[in-house]
Parts: C-alpha cells; sequence; structure tokens
C-alpha cells in the first residue's frame, strides 16, 4: 500500500475539483422492530439521476482517491441541509484510503462544520475482492471505531465479501446481498442460508441489515426471522437529493402483522 500524499495539511490525491459534477441520492433503511427509518444510505448520482455506476465509470485511479473524499463530504453536507435525524451510511473504496488517520480529515472537518454527530456515521466497506492487503483493511476499521465511526461489510454472501473476511475484520453491521434475500419466504435453502447467518450475527454481536427486499413477503419472512433491519424498493427506491417519503403507517403495519406470528 502507497503512502498517503498529504504534506503540509494538504494532499493532492484526495483533494481538488473533480472533472464532472455528482449529487447523491438516500434511501432508507427501516428497523420493523421500532417502525421507522433508522439509517439513510447515501449513493451517488449524476445531476441528472445518472446512475452510480455510470458516475464510477468516470472514475479513473488518479481520480479515485478525490472521487471517494468528495463522497463522504457530500453526502454529510446535503443529510445536513436536508434535516436528516438519522444515521448516515457512506460507501467507501478501501483502495482510496491509504492512511486511514490522514484521509479521514475531510470528513472530521465535514462533520464539524455542520455539527453532524460522528457516531451517525457509518461506513461501508465496498470492493473487498481489490483488497489484497487484508491487514490495511482491518486497520481502516480498527482506526475509525477509535474514533467513533460505526462501519459495515456491504453485499455479505456474495462474491469476496464472504465469511472469510469475518476471520479478520470486525465490522459493526453485516449487509445481506440481495441474492440471499430474493425470494426466502419461499426458498428453503435460503432460509437455512439465512438461519446460518443470523446465528452467526449473533455470536459475534454484529447487526444484520437485508439489502433488496422488494416484497412485501419477503420482508416479513425476515422480520420473523430476527433481521428486522432491511432495505430495498419495497420500502424506498434511492430519492435524488432528498429523504423518503413518510413510511410510519406502513412499518407499523408491518411491525403489527410480524409480531402476531
Amino acid at each position: 500500500m502507497s503512502q498517503c500524499a498529504r504534506v503540509n495539511g494538504s494532499c493532492h490525491r484526495c483533494e481538488g475539483e473533480l472533472p464532472f459534477e455528482f449529487t447523491m441520492a438516500f434511501q432508507p433503511i427501516v428497523d420493523l422492530s421500532l417502525a421507522r427509518i433508522v439509517t439513510y444510505e447515501a449513493l451517488a448520482r449524476g445531476t441528472n439521476g445518472e446512475s452510480a455506476k455510470s458516475m464510477i465509470a468516470k472514475v479513473t485511479d488518479d481520480l479515485r482517491y478525490r472521487f471517494d473524499q468528495a463522497c463522504r463530504v457530500k453526502a454529510i453536507e446535503m443529510a445536513s441541509a436536508l434535516g436528516m435525524q438519522t444515521n448516515l451510511s457512506i460507501n467507501f473504496l478501501p483502495n482510496a484510503v491509504n492512511e486511514p488517520k490522514a484521509c479521514i480529515q475531510p470528513t472530521l472537518a465535514a462533520s464539524k462544520r455542520v455539527g453532524w454527530p460522528i457516531h451517525r456515521l457509518i461506513f461501508e466497506i465496498t470492493e473487498t475482492e481489490r483488497v489484497h492487503d487484508r491487514q490495511h483493511l482491518r486497520n481502516i476499521i480498527n482506526t475509525y471505531h477509535s474514533l467513533g465511526f460505526q462501519t459495515a461489510l456491504d453485499d455479505f454472501g456474495n462474491g469476496y465479501a464472504n465469511l472469510d473476511l469475518l476471520t479478520d475484520l470486525t465490522p459493526d453491521k453485516l449487509k445481506i446481498d440481495r441474492e440471499l434475500v430474493v425470494r426466502c419466504d419461499s426458498d428453503h435453502r435460503r432460509q437455512v442460508l439465512l438461519s446460518a447467518i443470523i446465528s452467526l450475527a449473533k455470536k459475534l454481536n454484529m447487526t444484520l441489515i437485508a439489502e433488496g427486499v422488494e416484497t412485501h413477503a419477503e420482508a416479513l419472512w425476515l422480520a420473523r426471522a430476527g433481521i428486522v433491519c432491511q432495505q430495498g424498493f419495497y420500502f424506498a427506491k434511492p430519492r435524488v437529493n432528498a429523504l423518503s417519503v413518510d413510511l410510519t403507517a406502513r412499518l407499523q403495519a408491518l411491525r403489527h402483522e410480524f409480531k402476531m406470528a
């Protein structure tokens, strides 16, 4: 892992203008046991609503650090401007962080500037397949924990975000990939796998979040199985430059339904 390029308080990798503009969309993560939104995930979008994939396609290797930092800062500034009262979850690229304590400084400065509490920031680890230095990733997580941030492992159960990562890493949350969630209400094999993950998370003291929930039946089965934190189009699609519509009535109805079982 190369060294941080920060010299005399500035970093030519992390700081400076990007050659394109972008904004953020926000998608809620709900807790059905509380019947409320507990977190919003910030997702990069083009200024005309273009997808995150189209934005990332513009990020060359020499812009990777700058884009990662810009996303963090913009997410915090927009969340504050929108009056968000929940946690804020921000994706980060492990290979865009060289020295965790140095590279986190723009995030800390943005949080201080807008008055965003550190304990309400969650960093989601993405693209773990590109991380060859597991010790480096563990150092990032440990540093973030020491500073008061929470961490989450994204896409758990799919590709490289697999069980072996937990031999080294200690994230606060595991976000279960959509591939395990789809048809979980009727697919026995998925139910067995999810039950094993639920048991694992309890023993490791990690919160589970089901990603990609798209049906009432999936949401209900997951909640009854013990995965009450959920995210997906069934609740709300990401909204560009805006928070979700009021979900209180739907969440209260779901809470009543799964607790009646």
